[in-house]
């Protein structure tokens, strides 16, 4: 998906465009490198901009972590796990279809940078109580999403509780992709699917 300066041509003076570039850049590599890696002259740097245009735009160095928590971070997961799971026809095919989705992606790409909201949290929510806030409100808008999905099922499943079901299959991601950033494979979130799946199927969830 091409960002607002790419669709605008990175034409000048396109402060929203500036904006965007810059968030962009900073969200790439707080992922990459971490946020306490990465300092504003990487970002300068790295987006190749003065240091004015960015103390413009993101005066602190936390302004614009919080805008790369609220900006791309929330909705990477958004469009990656809580927009497909609501479309999907049951709470079995979506989550095991979202994590085909990241597992072809991911060996299409040829690297593995993890989990973007598990690599930040590590790195940020520690550190700083409106950080923390933030990315709880995003673990939680997750959560909520697998839970209800599992709550609309059309039969009631007594086995599963959908609260602790969709912890546990947050913590089963995160936790595979911590491993297949550490291998640079997608195997461990192969394994995890499939795992999740015959647990799925043994409570009849669909």
């Amino acid at each position: 998906m091409k960002t607002d300066a790419a669709r605008h041509g990175g034409r000048r003076n396109d402060p929203q465009s500036m904006r965007n570039k810059l968030i962009d850049t900073a969200y790439t590599a707080f992922v990459r490198n971490g946020y306490h890696a990465t300092s504003m002259h990487d970002l300068k740097h790295e987006a190749g901009v003065s240091g004015g245009a960015l103390a413009h735009h993101f005066p602190t160095k936390k302004d614009i972590g919080l805008s790369v928590l609220r900006d791309r971070v929330a909705r990477t997961v958004e469009e990656t796990w809580i927009a497909p799971l609501q479309a999907a026809s049951g709470a079995r095919h979506g989550i095991l279809g979202i994590f085909e989705e990241i597992v072809t992606e991911l060996e299409g790409r040829g690297s593995v940078m993890g989990c973007p909201l598990n690599n930040l949290s590590h790195d940020m929510a520690r550190q700083d109580p409106d950080f923390r806030e933030e990315i709880e409100l995003t673990f939680q808008h997750w959560h909520e999403a697998i839970a209800n999905k599992i709550r609309a099922a059309r039969e009631p499943l007594d086995e599963v509780d959908p609260d602790a079901f969709a912890t546990l299959v947050i913590a089963v991601y995160s936790g595979a992709m911590a491993m297949a950033r550490a291998s640079q494979s997608a195997a461990p979130l192969r394994v995890c699917s499939d795992q999740l799946d015959r647990i799925m199927r043994g409570w009849g969830v669909v």
